[in-house]
């Protein structure tokens, strides 16, 4: 009926393509049809065909269901079904049919008891000021040798991104790493503060006698969420930015002494020089330190004497520049969507 229906539109001038467009088949279809002659075959995904002779009825499919849930199956899979109903001298079908069934009836997750799926709740520390959440993480920094790496030890603070205290070292080590948060603590003066120390899981991070100096410091420590690679994002940043500096030595350094010097050098610029536009574009001394709150009055102020002189210039208000009161660790979804809603609420 489609052929003629066609061939009659085109005869009278119709176009071929919106002809078969109008009946919902493509042009090479009706072209087939015609040369298979009178009674085509329609071998469209979407044409209703006889069920196979092979199918299997509904009685056999409640039958194999049926018998997967009995007491005697209910925990075996499948392949261990059909050559046990073998032994019995029973065969109703073959495994991939039987789990073919089971999916379609929705039984085709696991048939074996296990223990329920182990879940890691996300880890959220909110800082409303310098030391109260540092993030540390261990880097490696490439020699000259090829395949020989320094290790660099590195404490951020993610209230104000400022670098606490670092060091470079030959191996990884939960030795250098209680040397590194021992110096550090004593360095900021918050021993027996309340201070949350974050990390990854890495081994000097979960070293028995490294959590035992933590305790000993009064520090909580934080860790990232096992085999979840963002969960300590501050200190991956940070380590970005360093290996992206324009002159980081991409042929590697020459040695330990020359390692450690560059770090010194990129700290002194981070803390000092770089203004981070996580903090408003401040540097993280001047936010660790509090002067950012007198250096962002002034620029609210700056910008908005320039609108007061050319207002014409300006279709919205002027840039926000208050300062960030509070840095969370790890966000939940909600307290990401709180502050997304209020981006989109500044002008």
């Amino acid at each position: 009926m489609a052929v003629q229906l066609i061939s009659e539109a085109n005869a009278a001038g119709a176009r071929l393509e919106l002809a078969c467009k109008e009946l919902g088949i493509s042009v090479r279809t009706y072209q087939r049809w015609v040369k298979e002659g009178p009674d085509p075959i329609d071998k469209r995904p979407t044409a209703k065909r006889k069920p196979p002779a092979n199918k299997l009825n509904e009685e056999e499919k409640a039958q194999i269901i049926k018998i997967c849930n009995s007491a005697e199956f209910t925990d075996l899979t499948p392949a261990q079904i059909v050559p046990k109903l073998a032994d019995q001298e029973v065969y109703i079908a073959s495994e991939s049919t039987f789990y073919k069934v089971l999916k379609e009836a929705k039984q085709n997750a696991r048939r074996t008891r296990v223990n329920p799926p182990r879940t890691s709740s996300l880890t959220t520390h909110i800082a409303t000021g310098p030391n109260q959440v540092w993030s540390w993480d261990i880097t490696w920094l490439p020699a000259a040798v090829k395949g020989f790496y320094f290790k660099l030890y590195l404490v951020l603070d993610v209230f104000s991104r400022l670098i606490i205290h670092w060091e470079v070292h030959r191996e990884e080590s939960s030795r250098h790493a209680q040397e590194l948060i021992k110096k550090a603590v004593f360095k900021h003066g918050v021993l027996h503060q309340p201070l949350v120390l974050h990390s990854d899981n890495g081994s000097p991070m979960k070293a028995q006698d490294f959590q035992n100096l933590l305790a000993r410091l009064g520090v909580t420590k934080s860790y990232s969420r096992p085999r979840v690679s963002n969960d300590n994002p501050f200190s991956e940043s940070l380590f970005k930015t360093l290996k992206y500096t324009k002159d980081f030595p991409l042929e590697g350094f020459g040695s330990i002494d020359e390692a450690r010097e560059w770090t010194c050098n990129f700290v002194k610029l981070y803390n000092t020089e770089f203004l981070h536009s996580g903090i408003k574009f401040v540097t993280p001394l001047q936010r660790h330190t509090g002067a950012d709150v007198e250096i962002l009055r002034k620029r609210d102020e700056v910008y908005k004497a320039a609108k007061g002189k050319r207002p014409e210039r300006w279709s919205r208000d002027t840039r926000n520049w208050s300062r960030i009161d509070q840095v969370a660790l790890n966000p939940t979804a909600e307290m990401r969507n709180t502050v997304e809603e209020k981006k989109r609420q500044l002008p």
